[in-house]
């Protein structure tokens, strides 16, 4: 790349323009879904932030890797798509691929400590109930170093950043092993340590056992990134010039929409996130029904002359799907749904000596007779 017009020529797509359309609108759902899963997930996680367990560290430093993702690179790849090329020059093109590479490894390594963990608490209960808050902020440090050291190396001429192969987006020079002895060790290492390794691990932890939950979210990442992997080392180790363009731009698809996968399963399948998640919705929706108007007091009461004249009435009165009861006459319900009296106990017996007189009974309840 040395003058204008091979700069230029990098960042021009390679792809037919309806392809690039394909792109950037699915693009724009990734992104709008990316950025709805992830905050909502960060939200609950802050909700219940007192009761975070030490291996839910690692779901919301994922969330937070996602994000960050959805925020560096959606923004640029999305009209890029639409625009037919890249545009916004070179430095901007350095910026996008190391964000790509810093947040993409992030992701997969953590996942990878999550995989042990989880790994570690069942088959080693001894060890792994041991594992704390402070541990696993710790292992999360150590996840985002390791893949700085990745992401920083082609800025320091351990590989290098250039245009993807489709050209309007930025990533690591698949090209470039072919020629450069640096290169080739930063892709082969970049092979080994950031995906056959931690792959290894994770399909290894969970043949240990077996927790559906996180092994959807694994599975969902690997599918994801799995098929750039292999285009990638395609392009890396064999005939760069035989590889479409177009498998390019289908891979880094597939590898982006690796952004929706966390939230979507953590926030449907977790209890405790679903639980949290459903309370937090039912409090809005109580707010919200709170202020809606209420009827007028005189519609449900009646009038209130009419009200106060019967005032020793209405306290005792009972309302059932809004009209009173009769007094004295209890009504019951029989199988078939209709109303009928219910029976009046008998009335205790007289004192010896007096003259009883039965009530005379009216359609409103027992009556004193006169």
């Amino acid at each position: 790349m040395g003058n204008a017009s091979d700069i230029s020529d990098v960042f021009v797509s390679t792809i037919s323009r309806e392809h690039d359309v394909v792109m950037g609108s699915l693009y724009t759902v990734f992104c709008t879904l990316s950025l709805a899963g992830n905050g909502v997930l960060l939200l609950v996680a802050y909700r219940k932030r007192l009761s975070l367990k030490p291996a839910e560290f690692f779901i919301i430093n994922l969330s937070i890797s996602d994000l960050g993702m959805t925020l560096s690179l959606f923004p640029l790849a999305i009209p890029s798509a639409f625009s037919h090329r890249w545009l916004f020059g070179k430095v901007t093109c350095q910026v996008y691929a190391l964000c790509g590479v810093l947040f993409g490894l992030c992701s997969l390594t953590n996942l990878t400590a999550l995989s042990f963990v989880c790994c570690l608490k069942v088959c080693s209960p001894n060890y792994g109930n041991k594992f704390s808050a402070s541990q696993a902020r710790l292992a999360v440090g150590g996840v985002w170093s390791f893949a700085c050291v990745f992401a920083v190396g082609p800025l320091a001429r351990w590989g290098r950043y250039t245009a993807e192969p489709y050209g309007t987006a930025c990533c690591i020079d698949w090209r470039a092993p072919a020629r450069e002895p640096s290169a080739l060790s930063y892709v082969a290492c970049l092979f080994l340590f950031c995906y056959a390794l931690p792959c290894a691990v994770i399909f290894l932890s969970y043949t240990l056992i077996l927790l559906t939950l996180s092994v959807a979210v694994c599975v969902g990442f690997l599918g994801a990134w799995t098929p750039y992997a292999v285009v990638s080392m395609w392009a890396a180790f064999g005939d760069a010039d035989s590889v479409p363009p177009a498998a390019f731009a289908m891979a880094a698809v597939l590898a982006k929409s690796s952004t929706i996968y966390n939230p979507m399963v953590y926030l449907l399948c977790k209890p405790n996130f679903r639980k949290c998640l459903c309370r937090d919705t039912s409090t809005v929706r109580r707010r919200l029904c709170r202020g809606s108007p209420q009827p007028h007091q005189k519609e449900r009461f009646g009038p209130a002359k009419q009200h106060g004249d019967n005032k020793e009435a209405s306290v005792s009165t009972r309302f059932s799907n809004g009209q009173p009861e009769s007094y004295g006459a209890c009504l019951d319900c029989g199988e078939d749904g209709t109303q009928r009296p219910r029976a009046t106990p008998p009335p205790p017996p007289p004192p010896q000596g007096a003259v009883f007189q039965p009530p005379v009974t009216g359609a409103c309840g027992p009556q004193a007779s006169s």
